[in-house]
């Protein structure tokens, strides 16, 4: 059966991924939008960096962040100096590494939302002297709607089974920065095999719900 600190881990998972995915798709959006709208010569550029938690080793990402974040870090010293001390080993700062982990997840669906509009609608709604903010509202985020919701589910999804990243990042502590994945680990490490498969067993149904509500709705296609 679980405990206290399995369900508190559980808690505090759902709390992260909500939270980062909110954050995803106010921040990611403008993202995505630039990428599927620029000429500019920067947009491979920009997208490669997107892309980047893709290919780069969690570990490798979170190493960097703590070392961005940390007290002789760039970031560490603006959020000490802003009194807002360090953000390793704290919740927030599992925010900033889940965000930036999960970040193509989320902008690439968007992106392919916003491409797959066409310059049309939006030479239309120019057409009828309509502003570039209200062509967009009004125009452009209900055609992308399908993206939106397939970004949202992804990031969700994916900041759900972080491992690496939260490690190096958030470390271990029961009821602060523990989270399923975490819980899963130390089971293991117990070897207490049916706490570790009531909980590996939840995110793998919840895994296979995720791909089935994609594939179902057709919105596989934005990724």
């Amino acid at each position: 059966m679980l405990s206290a600190h399995d369900y508190a881990a559980l808690g505090l998972t759902l709390k992260l991924a909500g939270l980062t995915t909110v954050l995803l798709l106010v921040f990611g959006t403008p993202i995505a939008w630039w990428l599927a709208r620029t000429p500019s010569r920067l947009k491979a550029l920009v997208g490669s960096i997107v892309t980047l938690p893709l290919v780069l080793p969690p570990a490798v990402l979170g190493f960097y962040l703590l070392v961005l974040m940390g007290p002789q870090g760039p970031v560490g010293r603006f959020t000490q100096a802003l009194g807002l001390g360090l953000l390793p080993f704290t919740f927030a700062g599992l925010v900033v590494a889940s965000a930036l982990y999960s970040l193509p997840f989320v902008v690439q669906p968007l992106q392919q939302a916003f491409v797959s509009i066409g310059r049309a609608p939006m030479e239309a709604a120019a057409s009828l002297r309509a502003s570039p903010w209200d062509a967009f509202f009004t125009v452009a985020l209900p055609l992308a709607r399908p993206g939106f919701v397939a970004a949202g589910v992804l990031g969700f999804a994916h900041t759900v089974g972080e491992f690496g990243v939260v490690l190096m990042i958030g470390g271990n502590i029961p009821g602060k920065t523990q989270v399923l994945s975490m819980a899963i680990y130390n089971h293991v490490e117990a070897m207490e095999y049916g706490n570790a498969h009531w909980l590996a067993g939840g995110m793998l149904v919840f895994s296979l719900a995720v791909l089935l509500l994609l594939n179902s709705r057709g919105w596989s296609h934005a990724r």
